[in-house]
């Protein structure tokens, strides 16, 4: 294997990752709205999330960095032809970080409700952008033969990418659901559970569309396995969740969104931005990456660094593996 193909498998698990953690993020960002009553229900849904939500972001700080070193002429292309969405999505992800730290700062009705309502659209809209996004990268983008993308933004607004951005909202707060289900305690967990069980259908449907429409249009036999397997992990998390299980369910709706995107990867490779053009332009792992020398010191940097990240991030995951409730809240709002 070529180094360039090792960084492209390993940005492809930085993704992976990402979506794995920040899916059931956004997702108890959104049921904030959609299952939270009142603000005591609020206040323990963001408890859930409270201690890993930032640590969970280092995982796209990652992919981010490991494309732009990697993979300069992809980034390049990527961040300038995608500009506008791409900025959206990092505006939402600095106001979602500000929400949940500033949120009870002060014991205001209105102070609070504003940065609830932050915080639930600063999770969806990036939900959506995000599997936009994929969508087009996947799909293929105008890009010319410099390398540039040449669309407008209402190029990025296709039927598959819109589909996509549905899959990915339904898929991250089905997930969200499940992880809502897992940590908490009394009545919310059991309308976590029923909530992740239409949640779980409607995200099935939505993912086998896009899933085959995308094995239809450019699938390989690789491909079509992990879309079996995304689907089969969808269908026995909601199994899961209505009888109770909620640990095998979140390990299964996981399951489901890693396959998911290895579906993306698997169909895009040995290209990481198709031109819709003429094929001949499209960005790939060979003629946008980094130099041989360059992506042998990525690799020692990341074989020190990636077990160290792994093994904190793990820890901080076991150290707040409690349930809670509303019962375990503080009588202030601070």
């Amino acid at each position: 294997m070529e180094l360039h193909d090792l960084w492209f498998v390993v940005i492809a698990v930085l993704w992976t990752g990402y979506f794995f953690l920040e899916g059931f993020d956004f997702g108890i960002g959104v049921l904030t709205k959609l299952l939270a009553r009142d603000r005591p229900e609020r206040r323990v849904l963001i408890n859930t999330i409270g201690p890993v939500w930032d640590g969970n972001e280092v995982w796209l700080l990652s992919a981010a960095g490991a494309t732009f070193a990697a993979f300069p002429e992809w980034y390049a292309t990527l961040f300038s032809g995608f500009y506008l969405p791409l900025l959206a999505i990092l505006i939402c992800l600095i106001v979602r970080g500000v929400a949940f730290e500033y949120r009870v700062k002060r014991s205001g009705e209105r102070w609070q409700r504003n940065w609830e309502h932050a915080l639930f659209w600063c999770s969806l809209l990036p939900a959506i952008l995000w599997g936009v996004a994929f969508g087009n990268i996947v799909h293929g983008v105008e890009i010319d033969a410099d390398k540039e993308y040449v669309g407008g933004l209402l190029d990025l607004l296709n039927p598959y990418a819109l589909l996509g951005g549905a899959v990915t909202l339904s898929l991250f707060t089905f997930h969200g659901a499940v992880f809502a289900a897992l940590k908490t305690t009394g009545e919310i967990r059991y309308r976590a559970r029923s909530c992740a069980t239409w949640l779980g259908l409607l995200a099935t449907g939505l993912a086998a569309a896009f899933l085959l429409w995308t094995q239809a249009d450019q699938g390989k036999g690789s491909s079509l396995a992990v879309l079996i397997v995304a689907l089969l992990a969808l269908a026995v998390a909601v199994g899961a969740i209505r009888a109770g299980r909620e640990g095998w369910s979140f390990a299964f709706s996981g399951l489901a969104i890693v396959a998911t995107v290895a579906v993306f990867f698997l169909v895009l490779f040995p290209a990481v931005m198709p031109s819709s053009l003429d094929e001949k332009w499209s960005l790939t792992v060979s003629n946008a990456s980094s130099s041989p020398y360059t992506l042998r010191l990525m690799s020692w940097c990341a074989l020190i660094a990636t077990p160290l990240v792994l093994l904190y991030q793990s820890w901080t995951y076991w150290v707040f593996r409690k349930r809670i409730g509303t019962q375990h809240l503080a009588d202030s709002a601070h």
